[in-house]
């Protein structure tokens, strides 16, 4: 976090709350599996394997619906030229509006698949040669930074490298609560409000990339 500019720092929690909203929003609607927590899938993954085979296959599902992602935005940033990740953050916005129509239409497996591979898409927007720089999805390494920060701090040593983590983390948890807020009310409606912020992103990154040009 701390070797991007501030602008930049900012669009990396943003997304960070994006997939909180998503991925709350996504757990609700699947009864406890994940959008972009794919260590989550992978543990009820190996539970379902033994306790109820029939299901396995969900997890594998959303699983390689991610993996999907993460190659389709791989594959786009060498193209995206100038711009990886305003073009990138598009293509997560058209991905969630058609998760957005998806659950809207009570295609309940198809929206979720959709939102997966949409947060597959975001994890390649903080890459440099072909290295996730951050991690927007998943907090354990963000957790692990600022435990490493804390422990520097205490043993008086600089801690400049971890700073930026722990609000990472806290834009993922607020953003997980906002959707699950929303998702109390009305699922379609929390979908939709993350494909709006969506939007937001989307084009606070095409300003960004613009004054950089």
């Amino acid at each position: 976090m701390h070797r991007y500019d501030p602008s930049r720092q900012k669009l990396a929690l943003g997304l960070a709350f994006l997939a909180g909203q998503v991925d709350a929003t996504g757990f609700i609607v699947a009864g406890g599996y994940f959008t972009s927590f794919m260590s989550g899938n992978t543990t009820r993954l190996g539970v379902d394997l033994l306790e109820n085979p029939a299901v396995a296959w969900f997890p594998v599902a959303l699983i390689t619906s991610f993996v999907g992602g993460v190659v389709l935005g791989a594959m786009l940033v060498p193209r995206s030229q100038d711009r990886p990740k305003s073009i990138l953050l598009t293509v997560v916005t058209c991905v969630l509006g058609l998760a957005v129509l998806a659950l809207a239409k009570h295609y309940e497996v198809l929206f979720l698949a959709l939102a997966a591979a949409a947060m597959g898409v975001s994890n390649n927007i903080f890459s440099r040669d072909g290295e996730v720089t951050v991690g927007v999805t998943y907090m354990t390494g963000a957790l692990v930074r600022s435990g490493q920060g804390l422990a520097a701090r205490l043993q008086g040593k600089p801690d400049t490298a971890m700073r930026g983590y722990p609000a990472l983390w806290l834009a993922l948890a607020c953003g997980a609560a906002s959707g699950a807020l929303l998702s109390a009310s009305s699922s379609p409606v929390a979908i939709a409000t993350a494909f709006g912020f969506s939007i937001v992103l989307s084009l606070y990154a095409r300003r960004i990339e613009t004054r950089s040009t």
